[in-house]
């Protein structure tokens, strides 16, 4: 005899069936191993980059504005990229005729690299030489123009110091490399921090490249995410102590009517023994002002032989 089965016991059955299913596709998905990629290890976080892109940005507006001041000319700074990339990827970004020079890194003593387009070089050359910042060709410089695009190197290198002050940088232009010389600078294969800023000048623009080796990529964010821009909390002892100190801090204080007006001719024929009529009702309390600030309503006692004031409400909120 075959067995009919109900609706509902239809549905118990299905639903016991979805069931089972779910489970057995949340324990494939725990067990099932997921491909990890090694290249995407100590990747840049957003809160990092975040952080970079503040500092940076820092240097970036102060760049401006001093650079500006001394080539007495428009000059415009702007971060484009921070990223992480192999050195050798930094190296094929490098234009062929470019300035490349080493940056020492203080007090890790590592070596990063600075490089700047040639195409800024005439201007800023011509109008440290008293021109107007005419642009010229993308050449070779010369021994005396090196040495003035130095001076604007050195420049950079000392807001990079004041802006990277929160991670304890200090940075110190070294001097110039040769193309062949920049790649035993930094192993080819170390992952590096690429930082990449646009400069504008009124009749030429260009990129100012840096990057910096692992170890003090590593340094940078490890400080970044532990030291700055973090709310420092005290240990409980040391905010004991400075609740206790506070506690000891001596307020001035005062008890005073409401402020009124007088005439002048009342203070004109002020004597001893003369009463001065204020406007102000009898059953006004006192106000008991603490730093300025009216803080509750009192009423002037006497506790022995020490004036005191009782206190009769807190003051109405909004109250000077």
């Amino acid at each position: 005899m075959e067995k009919i089965l109900k609706q509902d016991e239809i549905d118990a059955l299905f639903q016991a069936a979805r069931s089972q299913a779910a489970e057995r596709s949340a324990e494939d998905r725990q067990v099932r191993p997921v491909p990890y990629n090694f290249a995407s290890a100590g990747q840049i976080s957003n809160d990092q980059l975040r952080a970079i892109s503040m500092l940076n940005d820092m240097f970036a507006r102060n760049l401006t504005h001093n650079l500006a001041a001394w080539l007495r000319a428009r000059f415009q700074v702007n971060l484009v990229s921070a990223e992480q990339i192999p050195f050798h990827e930094f190296l094929l970004r490098i234009p062929e005729i470019s300035y490349v020079a080493s940056v020492r890194l203080e007090p890790l003593g590592a070596l990063s690299v600075m490089q700047l387009d040639l195409a800024l070089a005439p201007p800023m050359i011509d109008l440290l030489l008293g021109g107007e910042g005419q642009d010229g060709p993308v050449r070779e410089l010369t021994d005396i123009e090196e040495s003035i695009l130095a001076s604007v190197v050195e420049i950079i290198c000392r807001e990079l110091t004041v802006a990277w002050q929160p991670v304890g940088l200090s940075f110190n232009f070294e001097r110039r490399q040769m193309q062949t010389q920049v790649a035993r600078i930094i192993s080819v294969n170390e992952k590096t921090l690429c930082l990449s800023f646009e400069i504008r000048m009124a009749r030429s623009s260009g990129l100012l490249n840096l990057a910096f080796p692992a170890v003090v990529a590593n340094t940078i964010l490890r400080r970044l995410t532990s030291d700055w821009g973090r709310r420092r909390r005290h240990a409980p002892e040391t905010r004991e102590r400075m609740e206790a100190s506070v506690r000891r801090i001596r307020l001035g204080g005062s008890l005073q009517l409401p402020p009124t007006r007088l005439s002048t001719a009342a203070l004109e024929d002020l004597q001893a023994g003369s009463v001065v009529r204020f406007n102000v009702p009898a059953d006004v309390n006192a106000e008991w002002r603490v730093g300025g600030r009216r803080l509750l309503d009192a009423h002037p006692v006497r506790q022995g032989d020490r004036r005191a004031a009782r206190v009769e409400g807190r003051a109405v909120e909004g109250d000077a």
